[in-house]
């Protein structure tokens, strides 16, 4: 597929409303315990979600955009979810992510962004150089991967209960 902001906003503003509906309403015993120590759980995946909203993915093209001296990105902290989640509850989480997406999505609007605009490059302190286009689209493939990540986790939770049938559970796999 070719890429096109129109077809990446179509992602990027369902995935507040995904998982909304994946999570919104689940107890304590779906949402907060991971399988083990190096799986995140659907609490701290949705931190983690808030985290790139406010010093990723808009940052990140504002320094791409602005092709100033220095266009290398700040590195990203995957693991600050777990220190600015604390004491909010999953439905917090899920808000504060619906509104900074919705806001992000509003300042991307705004950057009329072109071909020649998507072609400008940036410096990822670990992967060098990247594209606008580059970054655009990984962040959609990133909302997926841990909307994956989420209903991973949650099959997990009933990975013993299912008996015979896990053979054909690839999920599960």
């Amino acid at each position: 597929m070719k890429f096109q902001i129109e077809k990446t906003v179509e992602i990027l503003s369902q995935t507040p409303a995904t998982v909304k509906s994946l999570l919104g309403n689940l107890s304590a015993d779906w949402i907060e315990n991971a399988p083990d120590s190096e799986t995140w759980s659907p609490f701290d995946i949705v931190g983690h979600l808030i985290h790139g909203e406010e010093t990723d993915w808009i940052p990140r093209a504002e320094i791409v955009l602005g092709q100033g001296e220095n266009r290398t990105f700040k590195p990203f902290d995957r693991f600050a979810q777990f220190e600015k989640s604390k004491g909010k509850t999953l439905n917090e989480l899920i808000e504060t992510f619906a509104a900074s997406r919705m806001k992000n999505l509003e300042i991307l609007r705004e950057m009329n962004l072109t071909e020649e605009k998507l072609k400008l490059k940036g410096i990822h302190p670990e992967i060098g150089e990247v594209t606008l286009e580059q970054l655009l689209a990984t962040w959609v493939v990133h909302d997926l991967n841990h909307l994956k990540q989420i209903v991973t986790v949650l099959a997990d939770k009933y990975a013993a209960n299912v008996g015979v049938w896990k053979q054909y559970l690839s999920i599960l796999q």
